[in-house]
């Protein structure tokens, strides 16, 4: 696989949760295109295991790791597990989530609950467990730690999405610019993708609907993205060239959010 912009990420161990699928996936081939020693984290275990299978046979590296982003034991032990064979995880791209079907007046506590049980305590357990392991590391003598936290275009103005995702995606957004402030000076650089609308296994039945069509038809190219419009500013964050960008927020949309 070649590496959609050259970034060389030789020496660097990245972990990526929510990688079973989606950008996840494509994060983590992209990632071991790169040079990366990539951590495939997850639940569906199955899913990583073909991934890095995937990965090895084009001469990367790469390890699954079975991890529940909403548990703070489950998250520990899934950085103690990529330390194993490839030491100290230097950068952390926390993708894990869901988008939540409902509006706020149908739903119940339990599922507003569980909804940011994932997508906004998982980005914090994840960001937070690996500022640890990297500060352990020197990274404030090496400015080397890197942390990525997929948001949403729906985090703010106008997007349309359900009601828990959107909520979940400006509280992430702006989890990114505290921590990027707070980590700043133990080398830490912390930043956030928003991306627009891609088409994915998780959302890929709504937009195969009337509705879905519709508002494909309001974009100005009217068309989906694709994860791969994304993989260069990942890659370039994930990176040393990187090493200035700390507490920003990047939108990549197609305009489709004007």
């Amino acid at each position: 696989m070649t590496p959609p912009q050259a970034f060389d990420l030789s020496g660097r161990t990245v972990l990526v949760t929510g990688a079973s699928s989606g950008l996840g996936a494509e994060f983590v081939r992209a990632l071991a295109a790169s040079g990366a020693a990539v951590v495939a984290a997850a639940r569906r275990k199955d899913r990583l295991d073909a991934l890095v299978a995937e990965i090895a046979a084009r001469g990367g590296r790469a390890v699954a790791v079975e991890m529940d982003a909403t548990s703070e034991a489950s998250t520990i032990a899934a950085f103690d597990t990529a330390e194993a064979p490839f030491g100290p995880v230097d950068s952390v791209v926390a993708n894990a989530g869901a988008s939540g079907e409902g509006s706020a007046l149908d739903m119940s506590v339990e599922a507003f609950d569980a909804h940011l049980a994932l997508n906004v305590r998982g980005v914090f357990l994840t960001a937070r467990e690996g500022a640890r392991r990297m500060r352990a590391a020197g990274s404030a003598e090496r400015r080397h730690g890197r942390v990525v936290i997929i948001s949403s275009v729906t985090a703010s103005g106008s997007a349309r999405a359900p009601f828990a995702y959107c909520t979940s995606k400006a509280a992430v957004s702006r989890m990114g610019e505290v921590l990027a402030r707070e980590w700043v000076r133990v080398g830490i650089n912390v930043n956030v993708l928003l991306p627009g609308y891609i088409l994915t296994e998780m959302n890929a039945p709504g937009f195969a609907t009337d509705a879905g069509k519709r508002l494909i038809e309001t974009f100005p190219r009217r068309r989906l993205m694709e994860a791969k419009d994304l993989l260069p500013l990942l890659l370039f964050l994930c990176s040393d060239a990187s090493e200035a960008v700390t507490g920003s927020s990047f939108k990549i949309d197609d305009g489709q959010t004007g």
